[in-house]
């Protein structure tokens, strides 16, 4: 049986996290971003599908700078100061790597024949991993921005529809920076529903 996990880790991953709108100079080297995908990706899915992918932005870099404009208000600032910023997508065609995915039933990519189901399930599983991906983001010492402020149609059309090889077929979820957030603008922290608000024993 697993032991819970310390009161501290839970404290760094749920009860004293926020989202961050500010940033420090404190470097985030590229080793700790792919540490965060490495953790994040034993997370399950359905028939484990793993249909999130993810763009880095590094700041200063060309793909940020295109990023900016199609950020909505003061998000463009705040994405501009991140040292990194994720365009946290899923991909369409996920079920054309069920068969390594899934070995012991390569057949399951057949269950997602089907658009409108795959497409279902792109978000849904898509939106699981990433949720993982910002829980593995912060047990592993940073701070993170998640976002929806920003024009999808155009990041996808920026990023996505006009990429070559299979970045056609990835669609934007939402934005994350990553980095060491300070107290500037950060907001006290919200209220949230009671256990009697929010859930039901039948």
């Amino acid at each position: 049986m697993a032991a819970p996990v310390s009161d501290n880790a839970l404290d760094v991953i749920f009860r004293e996290a926020r989202t961050y709108n500010a940033w420090d100079d404190t470097q985030v080297p590229e080793t700790l971003i792919r540490a965060i995908y490495d953790l994040h990706k034993w997370g399950p899915t359905s028939a484990n599908c793993s249909p999130a992918r993810y763009l880095f932005l590094p700041k200063d870099s060309e793909g940020r700078q295109r990023l900016l404009p199609h950020m909505i208000g003061p998000n463009r600032d705040k994405t501009e100061a991140a040292p990194w910023t994720v365009i946290i997508a899923y991909d369409h065609e996920f079920h054309e790597k069920i068969p390594d995915l899934f070995p012991h039933n390569p057949g399951a990519r057949e269950w997602f024949a089907d658009e409108p189901a795959r497409t279902d399930n792109a978000f849904r599983n898509g939106t699981l991993q990433s949720a993982y991906f910002l829980i593995a983001a912060r047990a592993l010492g940073l701070d993170c921005g998640p976002m929806s402020g920003f024009d999808m149609d155009a990041v996808n059309r920026e990023f996505f529809e006009a990429a070559e090889g299979e970045m056609q077929n990835w669609r934007a979820n939402w934005i994350c920076n990553l980095g060491h957030g300070t107290s500037e603008n950060l907001f006290e922290r919200s209220p949230r529903l009671s256990f009697e608000d929010a859930c039901v024993i039948l």
